[in-house]
């Protein structure tokens, strides 16, 4: 009895979906605190400063991620010491660069008027240094497929960082500058914890090559778009409302998106799971094959994601009451958080779409796909702006970078192997009754032994 349930949570799609689980519960903990904890002025600037960190983050991760798993699983020992030495390399010559540009910039935040920018401004570049170890360990264990491993990374990443704000919070030291602390100390403990495991690599530093580096920089060029595509529009519109609206309505809106992660969390987890089986296929020379695999999970988690969509809608107003308090129940954070669910559904193609332009490689498609989005969010949110002056212009405007994303994704794998949009959902619908079927079948066998 023990031993099957072991094999069930060894499974590396559980700890995938456990690992996204836990850092979303553990944020959405540390947000509650934090809404409580800071004015409403506050809550903007921070979501601001985390915003912009993660934007320019995007750059490092979107260069090695995709790329690193795609050279590294498969391949033998020498080449993954090869490939993990030139990804550091990478890396720190990434990390390097922005950290100098953030010299300048330093120097000279006197002369920035805005707030929020004189905060990012002063922090980015140490945090971006502390959080490198650790970024790099995540690639490693993610192509390696231990994500028990990519569980505890997630999990002391998140954790000591909402332990310090608990901390603060009870001894009721919070403040703007104390959550900073927090964030770099959390970055710095878990990087140093990888390190000491080994599973940083650090060591492999040596087995770098220039072949390699050449080899991972130029598919990284391009595969940067498909995770500037999940990052940059929420980015574009941060700094949008920021500006426009001030840092308080930026609070509401980051309110209202928050519970997004119930879309995120299964979609973060399936693409980490799903890349090696799409990869495997591609290299088998495959096309069938790779089309049905990405219909397989798209459909699957658009189905899924089905009820916990129209749940969200109806409950909206619960939700926003539990996270943010009493100070947020009149706001217009529970229509935008419904205006999100309502067209989330989409977010499942746009997101394996571009996954699997990746492995069939075309990320250039991919980065061209994201220049356009970027372009249709911007307008589109400032022209929501400009005709509601509020943030409600925003969140409809959503809509537009994801239907642009889809149909351009669609139109790239069409040239690759032609399939119908239709065939997604009822491919995905046939997975989902094979699997309630399955499912079933056991409870009852269960239950008449």
């Amino acid at each position: 009895m023990a031993n099957p349930l072991l094999q069930k949570l060894r499974n590396k799609h559980f700890l995938s979906l456990a690992g996204n689980g836990i850092m979303s519960v553990l944020g959405m903990l540390n947000m509650i605190i934090l809404y409580r904890a800071l004015p409403v002025a506050s809550i903007g600037m921070w979501v601001f400063f985390l915003s912009i960190l993660l934007l320019v983050d995007t750059f490092r991760s979107g260069f090695l991620t995709t790329a690193f798993i795609k050279f590294y699983a498969g391949a033998g020992e020498a080449r993954k010491r090869e490939v993990v030495g030139s990804a550091w390399f990478i890396g720190g010559a990434i990390t390097g660069v922005l950290a100098l540009i953030n010299i300048p910039a330093f120097l000279f935040s006197e002369y920035f008027k805005n707030p929020s920018v004189v905060l990012f401004v002063e922090w980015f570049g140490i945090i971006y240094i502390a959080s490198l170890p650790y970024f790099i360990a995540s690639c490693v264990v993610q192509a390696e497929q231990r994500f028990d491993q990519l569980l505890c990374i997630r999990f002391l990443s998140q954790g000591f960082f909402i332990l310090f704000v608990m901390v603060m919070a009870f001894t009721h030291t919070a403040n703007l500058q104390n959550i900073i602390y927090a964030y770099l100390g959390g970055a710095a403990l878990t990087s140093i914890f990888t390190v000491v495991m080994g599973w940083a690599r650090l060591a492999n530093f040596r087995d770098r090559t220039s072949e390699c580096i050449k080899e991972i920089f130029h598919f990284g060029k391009f595969s940067v778009g498909t995770t500037l595509s999940s990052n940059l529009f929420g980015t574009s519109n941060t700094m949008i409302i920021n500006f426009m609206l001030g840092p308080a309505a930026l609070a509401v809106f980051n309110l209202g998106q928050r519970l997004m992660e119930i879309i995120e969390i299964p979609l973060r987890s399936f693409a980490a799971t799903g890349m090696p089986e799409l990869s495997a296929a591609y290299n088998e020379g495959n096309r069938p094959r790779v089309i049905e695999t990405m219909k397989r999970y798209t459909g699957l988690i658009t189905m899924a994601l089905l009820p916990a969509c129209i749940g969200a809608v109806i409950l909206a107003d619960v939700a926003i009451h539990i996270i943010g308090g009493e100070k947020y129940i009149d706001s217009e954070a529970a229509n935008i958080m419904r205006l999100y669910m309502t067209f989330a559904l989409l977010y499942p193609l746009d997101r394996f779409f571009a996954l699997t332009l990746d492995v069939i490689h075309q990320p250039k498609i991919n980065f061209i796909k994201v220049l356009i989005m970027l372009a249709g969010s911007v307008i589109a949110s400032v022209t929501g702006i400009y005709l509601t002056g509020s943030v409600y212009g925003v969140a409809i405007a959503g809509v537009v970078p994801t239907l642009i994303g889809v149909g351009i994704g669609y139109w790239g794998l069409n040239r690759f192997q032609p399939f119908g949009i239709v065939s997604v959902f009822t491919t995905g619908y046939a997975e989902a009754i094979s699997l309630v079927r399955l499912w079933w079948g056991k409870l009852v066998v269960n239950k008449a032994h």
